[in-house]
């Protein structure tokens, strides 16, 4: 017999040799020596150690198939789940520290792993690159295989047909001979049967197929049906489908295309944030934004010089709906100016509409309210001033904030921490809360604290947290706590002679997202050229068929490379065409 090598596999009296190497293996209880005890031994092969290189160069080979690409597809698909579950350091350091804070050992154990820094962590890097190394290792092998089978013929038609998985036996006169269509003839030595007519002409058209003539016909009914036909003595071999296989690679070179340009965005790009309160202007340069994270290769001095003022942001919750639809919202229009040197222009900014500026997006991700608070000295000069952003907490928008005040006048700094409600109203326990998100009953309560705010230690703070550990709460002459209760226009004084607060007026903030990625322009046509790829992949049959003529009979058969049900009708069709007649 012979192996797929082409070495000779022979019994050498209980060593099975291939080529030149042998290998013996007694099986435990066998005698080693055969001498007198006419018991024969058996033996087989020992398996080959294939050492480190070998090892390597398999572990190499399971990493580039399209299999191990599909599964490294999905596990960075996974790997991406925490980073939209859990608030990412890049995005809000701040929150990220108050979970970590709040969580305790939970906390310090998913930051241990990265999980508050996903698309930056050592894993996901590993998996990105993973997928990157098995898509190029699979794809380049493939591709040159597929460019040597596309320029091949089709293969020639086995032996025995009859194997097939689809496979008919036709006659190969398939139309009345001569004298059913002229009465009556004589008959060639060719084997055709003429018709005598008055000018001695022959009944062409009634005359059986010759082998020649059949596999002309075979051969321009495969072509027209879109197969690569190969002409033999004997058959017509035809096949189709490579564009099946190109739609494969095509869809495996598009992943790769937009992983490649996901990271030259990460690379080339930046992204920032930044709150923007009506009536503000944003100025695009680095000390404008309130957070910024730039790509490994983005140049600070490439910032498009443009400014954005927030002239309005009108917004409106549903309070008509009954149930979990009473208080959604409705409508998130920021209306802004676009400024660039001497020109302007009016946009809308909306939820998923994003303002686009010189390949700059600008997101409108969030909103609240900022309510202007005047802090004043017990002498009445101003000591602080403006508008403050108070973060929503609930769906009623009820919102914490803190104001601090490092120049009080005095040896002591302030610092106020609020909670500001846009609807307030009272429960049966006499709690206020928020009962709308709307502003239509706008209550600010705070309280007052008096000592070091920490600005001073170069220790970075959250504007959103007052650190209070080295303050001392205010109090009321009778000892309770000081709770300070302002509506828009009132003024509270502070005990002590320390000064006043003034609510001034209460106006809405917006939360914007810059973005800037260079190479997004090639993330479309590679993304309709992944799902072109996977479409030709999954619906292009991969088929080969066979039409051979043995004496007096046509064998016709096909074989489905892969899935294909309607090879047995593409097989039926063939046939049909050919104007033969299946025996019954």
């Amino acid at each position: 017999m012979e192996n797929q090598d082409g070495a000779e596999a022979r019994d050498t009296g209980g060593a099975f040799s291939v080529g030149a190497r042998e290998h013996q293996v007694l099986e435990p209880g066998a005698a080693e020596s055969g001498g007198g005890s006419g018991k024969k031994q058996r033996t087989k092969a020992a398996p080959a150690d294939i050492g480190v290189v070998g090892m390597l160069r398999w572990a190499w080979r399971q990493l580039t198939t399209m299999r191990a690409a599909l599964i490294l597809l999905l596990v960075l698909a996974l790997a991406a789940i925490p980073g939209s579950l859990l608030p990412q350091r890049i995005q809000d350091p701040a929150t990220v520290a108050r979970f970590i804070e709040e969580n305790g050992t939970l906390g310090e154990v998913l930051d241990a792993v990265q999980l508050f820094d996903v698309y930056s962590s050592f894993w996901f890097s590993a998996v990105y690159i993973l997928l990157m190394v098995s898509l190029v290792g699979c794809i380049v092998p493939r591709t040159k295989q597929h460019w040597k089978a596309m320029r091949q013929q089709p293969p020639k038609a086995p032996r025995r047909l009859s194997r097939m998985p689809v496979y008919r036996t036709l006659p190969l006169s398939a139309e009345g001979d001569a004298s059913a269509a002229a009465g009556s003839g004589t008959e060639t030595a060719s084997g055709m049967t003429a018709a005598s007519g008055a000018d001695g002409s022959a009944a062409a058209s009634a005359a059986p197929r010759t082998r020649e003539q059949l596999l002309d016909r075979a051969e321009s009914v495969l072509r027209r049906a879109g197969y690569r036909v190969a002409r033999s003595e004997d058959h017509v071999a035809a096949e189709r489908g490579h564009l099946r296989e190109t739609g494969n690679l095509l869809f495996h070179i598009s992943i790769l295309g937009v992983v490649i340009v996901m990271a030259l965005g990460g690379l080339l790009g930046y992204s920032g944030q930044r709150v923007l309160v009506e009536g503000e202007t944003f100025t695009n340069s680095l000390v404008s934004y309130d957070s910024f994270e730039p790509g490994a290769y983005f140049d600070p001095d490439a910032l498009v010089d443009y400014r954005l003022t927030l002239d309005d942001f009108e917004t409106r919750w549903d309070d008509q709906a009954t149930g979990a639809q009473f208080g959604q919202p409705r409508l998130f229009d920021a209306k802004v100016t676009l400024s660039r040197g001497e020109e302007s222009q009016q946009l809308m900014l909306r939820p998923n509409e994003p303002v686009r500026v010189d390949g700059s997006r600008v997101y409108l991700l969030g909103n609240g309210y900022a309510p202007v608070v005047t802090v004043r000295n017990g002498a009445g000069d101003v000591t602080f001033s403006g508008p403050v952003v108070f973060l929503p907490q609930d769906g009623a928008n009820t919102s914490r904030g803190v104001v601090k005040v490092p120049d009080s006048g005095t040896d002591e700094q302030l610092g106020f921490v609020g909670v500001f409600l846009p609807t307030a109203a009272q429960n049966e326990n006499g709690e206020l809360y928020s009962q709308f998100a709307e502003l239509r009953n706008p209550l600010l309560v705070m309280s007052a604290f008096e000592g070091d705010l920490g600005l001073d230690s170069g220790t970075p703070q959250s504007v959103y947290e007052l650190d209070a550990d080295e303050m001392t709460e205010l109090t009321e002459p009778d000892g309770s706590p000081l709770q300070l209760v302002l509506t828009p226009g009132d003024t509270v004084e502070l005990p002590g002679g320390r000064g006043s607060i003034t609510l001034d007026d209460v106006r809405k903030y917006v939360g914007m997202d810059i973005r800037h990625d260079p190479a997004q322009v090639w993330m479309l046509p590679f993304t309709a050229a992944l799902f072109l790829g996977l479409a030709a992949s999954l619906f292009v049959p991969r088929r080969r068929v066979w039409v051979r003529v043995r004496g007096e009979e046509v064998e016709v058969a096909g074989l489905a490379r892969g899935e294909d049900p309607r090879v047995e009708a593409a097989v039926e069709d063939i046939a049909r065409r050919l104007e033969l007649e299946s025996p019954r």
